[in-house]
């Protein structure tokens, strides 16, 4: 898709910005090349200039599952061991955001049993009212 001279004025951008069709969409090579380039080589994470030899990925800054969109301008690069790191921690924060909408819209099971109470010993009920 190539822009009019009006459209690229608009967005400052000689490319248009790419947009994943879906969550899995995996990047091109050509917009991994962009946003290593758009971050000088350094990765967002750690601040480290990502050498020919490291391992690095893209990252979602905004991970997709509290809300972050499969785009061009959510994705920076981040060295393997850093992303891995938060990658774990956000894993725990979207499940705790998937309880709580579970919860509040009553999708989340239900007890399998009752819950029991402590058996209180019967009390007997008598008549005389001068022994209460």
């Amino acid at each position: 898709m190539t822009l009019t001279p009006s459209e690229r004025a608009q967005t400052g951008r000689s490319r248009p910005e790419w947009i994943g069709r879906s969550p899995d969409s995996k990047p091109p090579t050509s917009v991994r090349v962009r946003v290593f380039e758009r971050h000088g080589g350094r990765c967002h994470l750690t601040g480290q200039r990502i050498g020919p030899g490291d391992r690095w990925e893209l990252d979602h800054v905004k991970p997709l599952g509290l809300g972050g969109e499969n785009r061009e301008s959510n994705l920076a690069p981040a060295l393997y061991q850093p992303h891995r790191e938060k990658a774990a921690d956000e894993k725990t924060a979207i499940s705790k955001a998937d309880r709580i909408r579970l919860k509040s819209t009553g999708g989340w099971p239900a007890a399998k049993r009752k819950l029991q109470g402590r058996p209180f010993p019967k009390r007997q009920i008598t008549n005389d009212r001068s022994n209460p």
